[in-house]
């Protein structure tokens, strides 16, 4: 699949501009949309770690900042050098079940091992918008 390569492809790219002078970790995030454009983010770093944000969160913060919404969303991937395929945090699951829809493809790449999943799958019996109706 030729859009996949290339949204792991410009996930990669968005993980070298991480900025992540503590940990050492870079992880980058792309979002393709319907329309065929990328997004991209990177995970930027804060000496006040709770002032941090992820790859992810910086990828759909962007996309919406765009004027985007959840329904243009076409598949994600977010990726980094890591031995492990490495997951999203518990923050992103919740800001990603609320700005992406249930089924859209979030693909997982330590550059030797890829994994296929969706937010439904990663945060089942999530809290939404919908619990506040």
């Amino acid at each position: 699949m030729v859009a996949q390569e290339k949204l792991l492809k410009e996930a990669w790219k968005a993980a070298q501009n991480a900025y992540a002078p503590y940990s050492r970790f870079c992880v980058g995030a792309c979002i393709e949309m319907k329309d065929h454009t990328f997004v991209t983010g990177a995970n930027v770093e804060n000496a006040s770690y709770g002032l941090t944000n992820c790859a992810e969160r910086s990828a759909l913060f962007a996309a919406y900042s765009l004027g985007y919404r959840k329904q243009d969303i076409l598949q994600m991937a977010i990726v980094c050098d890591h031995p492990h395929l490495v997951m999203p945090c518990g923050a992103c699951r919740q800001v990603m079940v609320e700005l992406i829809e249930e089924d859209t493809p979030i693909y997982l790449s330590n550059g030797s091992m890829q994994k296929m999943t969706t937010i439904r799958e990663l945060m089942p019996l999530s809290f939404s918008g919908k619990d506040l109706l």
